[in-house]
């Protein structure tokens, strides 16, 4: 198993001899408006991606875990061959159909793609009516024979939804959306620092890769911010926090 970060919480994962791409967001650097009711107007993506798009754009198959603009944007739906597979949570195929893609598959509770078993988890996009506006969010656990287990956790804080997937599956492996998105109002949407030194205590067992970081206006958890909670925490040794475009071997 191999993972690179390519930006934000697009990854591209080689498993199983499949390669995955998941949440897909190619918009050039400041092309999108900020998003709204955040403490700073600067235009995202805040970065630009660390190489050419079309570098990304031939996978076996793609997932998004959900339809937000930083994990499924435009660029990609106009970049990527409307031949390639997509799997997706209940509710979003019609989205990628009106796109043109023509073999899109919602992902109820689980699906054998390839020898790839994966399975759907849920998760919390925030708390309150923030996470009720937000919409459903999904988690996915790939297991294959000779790879190690993974489980990408999408957009989601830390809550009872993630204890299950994780009493579930015991992944040895897991990628965590960080940053600590937030609005001005209300709670995190995203994991915060906390939460992630609350997952690695919990689930001692797996080895964490966190994302989703430094590159979407109200993400406010930086990568060195988060480094400088897991050191104090003695939880650095358990996390990789990638840079963009970097790769995670065996995470």
């Amino acid at each position: 198993m191999k993972i690179q970060l390519v930006r934000h919480a697009t990854l591209w994962i080689e498993y199983g001899g499949t390669t995955f791409l998941v949440d897909p967001m190619f918009s050039e650097t400041g092309a999108n408006p900020p998003i709204p009711n955040t403490e700073n107007g600067r235009r995202n993506p805040l970065i630009p991606l660390p190489g050419p798009a079309a570098q990304w754009t031939a996978p076996d198959v793609m997932i998004v875990t959900h339809l937000h603009r930083d994990h499924w944007d435009q660029a990609a739906a106009e970049a990527l061959p409307k031949s390639t597979p997509v799997l997706c949570q209940p509710g979003d195929r019609q989205t990628f159909a009106e796109a043109g893609f023509r073999n899109v598959t919602e992902i109820q509770e689980h699906l054998d793609f390839g020898g790839i078993l994966i399975h759907r988890t849920g998760g919390r996009h925030g708390t309150g009516e923030i996470g009720r506006a937000m919409g459903p969010v999904s988690g996915f656990v790939f297991q294959a024979e000779h790879e190690p287990s993974l489980y990408v956790a999408g957009d989601t804080i830390w809550c009872d939804e993630v204890k299950a997937a994780l009493d579930a599956f015991k992944p040895q492996a897991v990628v965590v959306n960080a940053g600590g998105a937030r609005f001005l109002e209300g709670d995190p949407i995203t994991m915060t620092d906390m939460d992630i030194a609350k997952l690695a205590r919990y689930a001692p067992y797996t080895h964490i890769t966190a994302v989703h970081m430094d590159s979407i206006n109200h993400c406010l958890l930086t990568r060195d911010l988060l480094k400088i909670r897991l050191s104090n925490e003695n939880l650095l040794d358990r996390v990789a926090i990638p840079n963009d475009g970097e790769w995670v071997e065996n995470a």
